[in-house]
């Protein structure tokens, strides 16, 4: 498949309000939506075509909103590889998706970032005692809402579907994958009880 044609005669023409629903400055109930958010999918793309899909995660309503068009990701203490910022300061294009747990339907937000190292907002996205070093700012292009059939076909919040034993622990992960010289006792005890004291 080669043509947006071929696409639209397997997948048809969406409807009106579909076509239409894009928006591009937030409204209240976006806001709202925002503000009860605990995790964001941030995608970017390098200049070659590389993409990376990075999770941010924090207390319900970390995504600071500056004004309607305006909004900013702050950076946690992670793996330091910074894929995704790397691919900003060349590609300034994201797509963010807001999760919300327990729902099905999530919140779309297509834009262009740049990255701030200090900004008076910060000290609204303290966490724990600790200031953000970093922030994702994002120009909104668009915004919409997305419907709830992937979570529904994939029945993501129904416990009775969940098997996080189907594949082997992260730390058996980590030794076949990145850290063979560590053994897989030593990576339990890693990612244990207190790996949770380094997420701030």
């Amino acid at each position: 498949m080669t043509t947006d044609s071929e696409i639209t005669a397997l997948l048809g023409d969406p409807t009106d309000a579909v076509r239409n629903k894009v928006r591009h400055e937030l409204l209240d109930i976006d806001r709202q939506w925002i503000a009860a958010t605990p995790f964001v999918v941030v995608s970017t793309s390098a200049p070659d075509g590389s993409c990376d899909a990075s999770p941010k995660g924090d207390p319900a309503g970390f995504v600071h909103v500056i004004d309607d068009r305006t909004i900013a990701i702050p950076e946690r203490k992670g793996n330091r590889r910074a894929d995704g910022y790397r691919n900003v300061l060349a590609n300034p294009h994201v797509g963010l998706l807001f999760v919300m747990p327990g729902r099905g339907d999530t919140l779309r937000i297509n834009g262009r970032a740049h990255l701030v190292s200090d900004a008076p907002w910060f000290d609204d996205m303290v966490v724990k005692g600790h200031r953000p070093v970093l922030a994702l700012v994002v120009e909104i292009d668009e915004i919409f809402g997305h419907c709830a059939k992937a979570f529904m076909r994939s029945k993501l919040w129904h416990p009775d579907t969940w098997q996080p034993g189907a594949v082997p622990s992260r730390a058996n992960i980590a030794h076949l994958t990145e850290r063979p010289l560590d053994s897989v006792a030593a990576l339990e005890v890693y990612y244990g009880a207190s790996y949770s004291s380094g997420l701030y």
